[in-house]
């Protein structure tokens, strides 16, 4: 089940840690987190899933920033959440859809436990202009049946920026 607005501002403080938190962001059933002003892009081709990708780091300025069309840009969420015994997800807000871009490819699950800021996969399928704090995306809860095992991954855990992709460290384990 989803919570309802009400039910995620009855968890603020227990199981849902949103900082900073605006109470005109809430939603009947989700909350509004806003794109911080700097982005990631791989600045190296092509990727190697086994290396670190070099990026170069974009800083969206006041007049915004044009993206453009077949290129990934990594952002982040200015707020940074934390989530206990629910299942945060992500979706983008379908204002922002309906301009042509898309706020993750494929990671817009969250697990119990995480505490961080978002990373967002940005794509856009036209050019666009986008602007730092804009409402990008919304976060929603989903309750749990069972055993609850919070998300311990030293990879993504408690992270402080926008994060590329770290699926290399999984080949340093074999």
């Amino acid at each position: 089940m989803i919570l309802t607005g009400r039910e995620i501002l009855k968890k603020l403080g227990t199981d849902i840690k949103i900082e900073p938190y605006n109470p005109d962001l809430l939603n009947p059933n989700s909350y509004n987190l806003c794109l911080d002003k700097d982005l990631l892009v791989y600045s190296s081709f092509p990727l190697d899933m086994k290396k670190p990708n070099p990026v170069e780091k974009l800083t969206i300025p006041e007049e915004g920033l044009l993206l453009e069309p077949g290129k990934l840009y990594l952002g982040r969420t200015i707020e940074y959440t934390e989530t206990h015994n629910l299942v945060p997800m992500l979706e983008g807000r379908s204002s922002i859809g309906r301009l042509g871009m898309f706020v993750h490819i494929t990671a817009g699950f969250g697990d119990v436990g995480f505490k961080g800021f978002w990373t967002l996969e940005i794509q856009v399928i036209h050019p666009l202009r986008v602007y730092s704090g804009v409402q990008i995306c919304q976060i929603f809860y989903h309750t749990v049946a069972g055993e609850i095992e919070e998300y311990k991954s030293g990879k993504y855990q408690g992270n402080q920026g926008i994060q590329p992709s770290l699926l290399y460290k999984d080949f340093e384990k074999k």
